[in-house]
């Protein structure tokens, strides 16, 4: 597994994000809550997780959802794959939104999203007068009859 130095604040010492198996991804991060937060159905916020990184440039952190809380409680993260640039120094925050049917409750110390590093590539945008044809051309949302 190739390793990447990221550097972070932490406003208590078990807060710091944690890879759940060697080969795993995206490492857990918890709810930095002082009291329980009920989402209604339909219901987001914005949770604190403590924490603030130093990520190398050239890289991000992905914010996604936890399957487990997904698949159980129909609670994902709202805007996933939310992103963390390499020059953000702010506290990292979950946007955590309730599909389901039922109050869910986020306590304090709750893994509540992942953290992933990954690559970023910048594009160098240049306008043209044409693209280039291909097969697809325009073809958009459920062209393909799918």
């Amino acid at each position: 597994m190739h390793k990447i130095s990221v550097s972070l604040l932490l406003d208590e010492p078990d807060l710091l994000p944690v890879y759940g198996t060697e080969g795993a991804a995206g490492a857990d991060v918890k709810a930095r809550l002082q009291q329980p937060l009920t989402l209604l159905p339909g219901e987001s916020a914005v949770i604190p997780t403590g924490i603030r990184v130093e990520i190398p440039v050239g890289y991000e952190i992905q914010i996604r959802s936890r399957s487990g809380l997904a698949a159980k409680n129909q609670v994902t993260v709202l805007n996933a794959p939310g992103t963390i640039d390499a020059d953000y120094r702010g506290e990292i925050c979950v946007i955590l939104i309730n599909h389901g049917k039922v109050p869910f409750v986020v306590t304090p110390k709750m893994r509540i999203a992942q953290l992933v590093l990954a690559p970023v590539v910048q594009a160098q945008f240049e306008i043209k007068e044409l693209l280039s044809a291909t097969q697809r051309g325009e073809g958009g949302f459920g062209h393909t009859g799918a």
